[in-house]
């Protein structure tokens, strides 16, 4: 018979504990909730009540329901009124040996049938675990905040949890109405297990000064939809708290990639502690608010460096694939002349159908005018000639991702190109400074690196080699932005912004689920709805094809020889037996063929 878990017991009535207590009370389950003392009862039942009421204003909570609510859940200051319950969740401070002790007092006042669950997001399981005389029914129960509105539950087994009382509370998760997932005992589980290694890398690039802080935050909000960017996520977390999570991470797997960024440690030390103080990667307009004000390491609006500008009217556009069609539409539709280079006249003729097709759309769906449409359209002319190119102001490369054809373009580019005219790579791997070499205007190249589908897509990473003028990066930055596109900036370093905050990511995912530390869909289950992220990773992983993620993550470790960047065995054995993601029909997942 399945446990009925008719009363429990929640310690501590902080946020966490107060929300969690309210989560039990919905279901209409008795809850006994206890503190150190009369005052934080108080507290902890002021929270309860004014969530439930603030609940009932925004219509999600009857009134009725609210008072029915309130009449299961007790407080008291008495660990012994938990004696009877059938489980007892600890949420107190975040510190191993006062949760111990308080696992420690449990054990000799509960009967032997209570499950005991912590509420810890970093903590060892099986270390709380040894504390009490039944280590079989401890498991982690791991909410996440706010406890009534966050759908995620991580239930953390140990290597002793009994299979029945891991079961049964994953239950009790589903009756709570949450979308439970299920792990091994490892720090940061697995939502701040992936999301604080990606946070900390993040933080590392700021600190070496490869990229600012809004353009790493825009790379990840318009690159990948993220719903915050990492510094003002970190911000929001609080750096004290990350420090904390990511110090525990690194002191259980002595995994160098956990080990807090000394910046944190720094930036803590002098207060900068994020929204809570007003200050932390970003400044705030007052302590809490989550308003952002301008100060010393704002940066400019494009087009308003110290840097000079170069006029930029005509571009040209080298390639005739889909993305090179689109950027050559995103610059006609901003009012530019166009000259495509293509192989063959058909070819030439095909990007500018491709163009006419997506315009149409537009116009279909009331987005465009068909005057607009005709207008743009006459700004594109195709060419077979490289000559044609001689005008440009600009000149945007996107032929395939081969080094050696790269390099041959931007050499017949060097031979034709008037003084003075920027050419860009839209690579997305390659060394941009390499394009550079093979020319006599190495100051004169720089990368801009569109998003597929180029016409959609409002990020453009602009990346610059050290070869690089400041005036290129100015006007690169201010035409982007003109084009109605979002401009961000970094060095010239394997993956770029997006890719290298990425797919380290995506690996260490790939590596969780080799270790059976969890199954796919609990890991994108966890990430999805624990950090508001658009898709898992290993949907993610299917979409953009296991190949295409194995190459990238080769180049990723080749540069930077990170072990964590290493790419796990488990993706190299999946395109080794071409099982590569939507495209076959098979990756992580199977597809139905359409």
């Amino acid at each position: 018979m399945a446990r009925e878990f008719a009363r429990v017991g929640v310690v501590g009535l902080g946020t966490m504990g107060a929300g969690i207590v309210e989560v039990f009370a919905r279901a209409g389950i008795e809850v006994v909730a206890i503190e150190v003392d009369d005052p934080a009862v108080t507290r902890g039942r002021e929270t309860i009540e004014a969530s439930t009421q603030r609940a009932v204003d925004r219509s999600k909570l009857a009134a009725d329901d609210r008072e029915a609510l309130l009449s299961r859940v007790r407080v008291s200051t008495q660990l012994d009124d938990l004696a009877d319950a059938d489980l007892v969740v600890e949420a107190v401070p975040e510190r191993l040996d006062l949760k111990a002790e308080v696992f420690a007092a449990l054990d000799k006042v509960c009967g032997p049938e209570t499950i005991f669950a912590s509420n810890t997001s970093s903590l060892s399981i099986t270390e709380l675990s040894v504390r009490t005389e039944r280590p079989a029914q401890v498991v982690g129960m791991h909410f996440f905040n706010p406890a009534p509105v966050q759908a995620l539950v991580e239930v953390v087994r140990t290597v002793v949890t009994d299979p029945e009382v891991l079961s049964e509370v994953t239950e009790l998760a589903v009756r709570l109405g949450k979308s439970p997932v299920v792990c091994g005992d490892r720090a940061g589980f697995i939502a701040n297990n992936l999301l604080f290694t990606y946070l900390n890398q993040a933080v590392g690039m700021f600190e070496s000064h490869y990229a600012g802080r809004e353009d790493l935050d825009a790379a990840m909000r318009f690159g990948c939809g993220y719903p915050m960017g990492p510094l003002a996520l970190m911000d929001l977390i609080g750096l004290d708290t990350a420090y904390e999570i990511l110090d525990t991470m690194y002191r259980q797997s002595r995994n160098q990639r956990h080990a807090p960024a000394p910046i944190l440690k720094q930036m803590i030390t002098a207060g900068l502690l994020g929204r809570k103080s007003g200050r932390g990667f970003y400044t705030y307009a007052a302590p809490g608010s989550p308003e952002v004000v301008a100060d010393a390491l704002t940066p400019p609006p494009p087009g308003q460096e110290a840097a000079g500008q170069r006029p930029v009217q005509t571009v040209g556009v080298v390639g005739t694939g889909t993305m090179a069609t689109g950027i050559a539409e995103v610059f006609a539709k901003s009012g530019h002349d166009v000259v495509v280079r293509a192989r063959t006249e058909a070819k030439g003729e095909g990007v500018v159908a491709g163009i006419r097709k997506s315009l149409e759309k537009a116009v279909v769906k009331g987005k465009l005018t068909e005057e607009v449409r005709d207008e743009t359209l006459a700004r594109v002319r195709p060419t077979t000639s490289f000559d044609d190119l001689a005008a440009c102001d600009l000149v945007v490369e996107a032929v395939a991702e081969d080094l050696e054809v790269k390099q041959a373009v931007f050499g017949a580019l060097d031979d034709v190109c008037k003084p003075g005219a920027i050419l860009a790579t839209t690579t997305s791997s390659l060394p941009v400074v390499e394009c550079a070499a093979a020319t006599q205007r190495p100051d004169d190249v720089i990368g801009m690196h569109f998003f597929n589908p180029a016409s959609v897509m409002k990020l453009v990473e602009i990346v610059s080699p050290i070869t690089t003028s400041p005036d290129v990066t100015a006007t690169v930055r201010a035409v982007t932005a003109r084009i109605g596109k979002h401009p961000v900036l970094c060095g010239d370093r394997a993956g770029f912004i997006v890719n290298a905050l990425l797919f380290p990511y995506l690996n260490d995912a790939t590596a969780m689920l080799e270790a059976n530390y969890a199954n796919a869909d609990d890991i994108d289950s966890a990430m999805k709805n624990g950090c508001g992220l658009p898709m898992g990773p290993f949907a993610l992983l299917d979409v953009v094809g296991l190949d295409v993620s194995l190459a990238i993550e080769r180049s990723l470790y080749q540069e930077f020889r990170v072990p964590g960047f290493a790419p796990a065995p488990l993706l190299e054995h999946l395109v080794t037996a071409g099982r590569l993601g939507r495209k076959t029909g098979q990756g992580f997942r199977d597809y139905q063929k359409k």
